[in-house]
């Protein structure tokens, strides 16, 4: 790098007073991608590069603060991305700073939801971080492993091993259906080697956790995934260790896990999922969970709407699903309705909305492979009219759920993502399908009762914003 451009690179991460500095050409359109980072970070040895890396492949600005993330608030309204990347040392990731990115990213309108895309972009070290921030090819899911019951009817291939039933194997092979096998008592080697022999693209996880383990069996005594200066592995109950080494580029979903998105050091799981099982993107809680929305919810649009949505927008297609629940039916006091199970379901929807991370680029794209689907959805736009229109291709189970294992499972309202931002929206059709219009996004609550023979369309006009 010569001096010059050397110094254009400083120039973009520096902060010049307490006022968070947005790097942008006067007069350059607003970005769809913005790298928001603290000044410590960018200034921290390697970490300069990873901002760099994402500045680059996204064409992003980037804005660094001195003290708190919510300095950034102002400088996000104003340019209002699509996506906004936090990077973030280890130490600056922890359930407070999750907690505090949700409540910032909810902020830059007066609605209730989250209002971009983002994703906190982290690593065991720089070095970890810089492999997740120059990773741009895209992932197609077509192999999937799991500790727990998944879907595999609408997978290409996969295999689970049950957490509930000992010996219990399901395996799906390419092109046929998902059959029951016998499995070994202790299935921790097994698990292992669909990472580093079978090369899973999408990895699955529930049950006991904490931030330094998981324990594969919930109801039977089985051996558990643990961590040490970052290097992943798993320890079977005769307490042999099988190291796990799966550098290929993947996801990971530990929908029912306690703290498995909880950084609380260096030698946090997620930073070892990130630093030897190659995972580009993941979710996770940072306390113990109990109710499940959030984190079992994704199964439900990414796993079992296969193609429609990438890891990105099945993770904020769910969470678009709980604030609406949490505002239609509690706009209030719940509790003035005296109804203590409609208390306890606030409560649990108020616990998950701040607690589950989501790790990594938010703009990589990674989905599952083409599959079967319960409906078909369209969205087309004519001179400011969009036409949402749903097709059922289940007949009357069309919108009931696919799979009901694990916690708060199916019933989710349909999620459609527009493809720019929108302003002045007016229904003007499909109103008793009680949808919501965003600035970018349309939801319409689960029918669930379906006329095969009933046209589902919602039309509504809207002004693009640019």
């Amino acid at each position: 790098m010569n001096r010059v451009s050397g110094m254009l690179r400083l120039a973009l991460l520096t902060v010049f007073s307490v006022v968070p500095r947005l790097c942008v050409a006067v007069g350059a359109p607003a970005p769809d991608y913005v790298v928001v980072v603290s000044k410590g970070t960018a200034d921290a040895a390697g970490w300069g590069a990873v901002v760099e890396a994402l500045r680059e492949k996204h064409g992003a600005s980037v804005i660094t603060y001195n003290a708190s993330v919510d300095e950034s608030l102002a400088a996000l309204k104003k340019t209002f991305p699509r996506y906004v990347c936090f990077v973030a040392r280890p130490e600056e990731a922890g359930r407070e700073s999750v907690a505090r990115v949700h409540e910032l990213t909810r902020k830059l309108d007066d609605d209730p939801y989250v209002d971009v895309l983002w994703g906190i972009l982290t690593g065991y070290d720089a070095a970890g971080a810089l492999r997740t921030a120059r990773h741009n090819e895209p992932l197609v899911v077509r192999k999937v492993a799991s500790g727990t019951d998944v879907a595999l009817e609408m997978c290409e291939e996969g295999v689970w091993y049950c957490e509930l039933k000992k010996n219990r194997v399901v395996r799906k092979k390419p092109g046929g259906k998902p059959l029951e096998e016998q499995g070994p008592d202790d299935t921790t080697s097994a698990l292992v080697d669909t990472l580093n022999v079978y090369k899973a693209d999408l990895f699955v996880t529930s049950g006991h956790a904490t931030e330094k383990d998981w324990q594969i069996g919930y109801r039977y005594r089985n051996g558990s995934f643990r961590c040490k200066q970052g290097q992943m592995f798993g320890l079977d109950t005769a307490g042999k260790r099988h190291d796990i080494n799966s550098p290929n580029p993947k996801v990971y979903l530990p929908i029912g896990n306690c703290l498995m998105g909880h950084i609380d050091s260096r030698e946090a799981m997620a930073l070892a999922w990130m630093n030897t099982v190659g995972v580009m993107q993941m979710v996770g809680y940072t306390k113990p969970t109990w109710f499940g929305y959030a984190g079992w919810g994704c199964l439900d649009y990414f796993v079992e709407q296969p193609g429609r949505y990438t890891f990105t927008e099945a993770y904020f297609a769910n969470h678009h699903a709980l604030v609406h629940r949490l505002v239609t039916k509690f706009p209030e006091q719940p509790e003035a309705q005296g109804h203590r199970r409609a208390a306890g379901e606030r409560r649990g929807l108020l616990f998950d909305r701040d607690v589950v991370a989501f790790y990594g680029d938010p703009a990589w794209e990674a989905r599952m492979a083409p599959g079967p689907v319960a409906w078909e959805q369209s969205l087309k736009e004519v001179d400011g009219v969009y036409t949402f229109q749903i097709t059922p291709k289940r007949g009357e189970k069309t919108f009931e759920p696919i799979n009901s294992n694990g916690s708060q499972r199916g019933w989710r309202p349909i999620v459609q993502f527009l493809p720019h931002r929108v302003k002045e929206m007016r229904v003007i059709e499909g109103a008793d399908l009680r949808p919501v219009v965003t600035d970018s996004f349309l939801l319409i609550p689960n029918p669930r009762t379906c006329d095969p023979k009933r046209e589902y369309r919602v039309t509504f006009r809207a002004r693009r914003v640019d």
